[in-house]
């Protein structure tokens, strides 16, 4: 008689090798986010990516935006598809509020074939996103922002001089796998904070996901 376990542990194995990181424990998420890219209090500099729908994309074309919630992710990671419901409900709720979502997906199509910009354009629709989904075909925006990861957020804030500043980085919540078994919604206490022009009372945790696929030098 065959065991019913083997396929779940066999399942989970899978899971796992597809990724670098487990659970989003709370421990692991309170840790600080790495030192390479844009550290909280920092400028972030604009951008200017190609959008699923074939335009191109930047912070500036967004003129009444208060902030906004920038997502690195991807098709392909695990964690990516697990949060990309949270995503959406993020950008659903905060967009009318003055931070809308852009996602942008960094992976190297040679390292991830299926993170190629027909994919991608393929998974917005399937998942009718209603935000921007950029790619990041140099990498450099990644780079420039310090991602490591897929899923990996920044929430940026626009100043009075009309820059942005980075007011929050890391993971959305504390569960990358049940949205509901959440206890702390990380992203969403941070907007609620800028929001009521209060200072960011967590402002780095760390990214729950999988490593960024970058391309060979």
């Amino acid at each position: 008689m065959k065991n019913p376990i083997l396929p779940l542990l066999c399942m989970f194995c899978l899971f796992l090798l597809g990724c670098d990181e487990g659970t989003a424990t709370n421990a692991e998420a309170e840790t600080i986010a790495g030192d390479a890219g844009y550290q909280v209090g920092d400028t972030a500099t604009d951008f200017k990516l190609k959008n699923v729908d074939g335009k191109m994309v930047s912070m500036a074309d967004y003129k009444d935006a208060k902030g906004f919630i920038v997502t690195f992710t991807c098709n392909t990671c695990p964690f990516s598809k697990a949060y990309e419901d949270r995503i959406i409900a993020l950008h659903k709720k905060y967009a009318p509020k003055g931070y809308p979502v852009v996602a942008i997906n960094p992976n190297d199509v040679k390292e991830s074939r299926k993170d190629s910009y027909e994919h991608m354009q393929e998974r917005a629709k399937e998942k009718n996103f209603p935000f921007p989904y950029l790619h990041d075909e140099t990498q450099e925006i990644a780079k420039a922002y310090g991602a490591t990861r897929t899923p990996h957020l920044y929430i940026v804030q626009k100043q009075q001089d009309g820059q942005f500043k980075v007011a929050y980085i890391g993971a959305i919540d504390d569960n990358s796998r049940d949205a509901q078994e959440v206890q702390k919604k990380y992203a969403e206490t941070a907007l609620g904070e800028l929001l009521a022009n209060k200072p960011v009372s967590q402002a780095s945790t760390k990214a729950i996901g999988c490593t960024i696929k970058w391309r060979e030098s």
